[in-house]
């Protein structure tokens, strides 16, 4: 029955495999970015170099990329890959992450990585399409439906 309806409902259509994988490439584009910065700057602030294995740092690398997902999920559900390829995540009734859920969702997702990232792959046999974390959740990624272009505003007449 919920099945039914998700599909009818546009803004609650679950967003394809090809999707949130192609969104998650964006975003790891942006993160190299972000944690290339990051270690650059830790390495000119500790004398040139870390100890290999340091865990301040290795803490930080992780609190970089779940600041960075749990924070775009909660300010509009999209980060910039999930924007580019037009789908978002959202609570399974479709309301916005808040910030324990997005974290919470984050950890699911680190969990559901290990077993060679069956938890993810799980949505391709899905019926939803949700991985693990977004059981464990109650999230789904939807698609975002296009914008319908507004007619544009009449030319002065001469």
């Amino acid at each position: 029955m919920l099945t039914a309806h998700l599909k009818t409902t546009p803004s609650l259509e679950p967003a394809s495999l090809f999707k949130r994988c192609a969104a998650f490439v964006y975003d790891l584009l942006l993160l190299v970015g972000l944690v290339a910065s990051f270690t650059l700057l830790a390495v000119l602030l500790n004398g040139g170099s870390i100890t290999p294995g340091s865990l301040w740092f290795q803490f930080a690398l992780l609190a970089i990329v779940a600041v960075f997902f749990c924070g775009f999920w909660t300010h509009g559900g999209q980060t910039l890959g999930m924007r580019a390829w037009r789908i978002r995540v959202v609570g399974q009734d479709g309301t916005p992450l808040s910030w324990p859920r997005a974290m919470l969702r984050f950890a699911a997702g680190l969990l559901a990585l290990l077993p060679l990232g069956l938890g993810l792959w799980w949505g391709i046999f899905d019926a939803q399409r949700r991985g693990w974390h977004d059981r464990l959740t109650s999230t789904r990624v939807v698609r975002v439906p296009p914008r319908t272009a507004t007619s544009p505003a009449p030319l002065p007449q001469s």
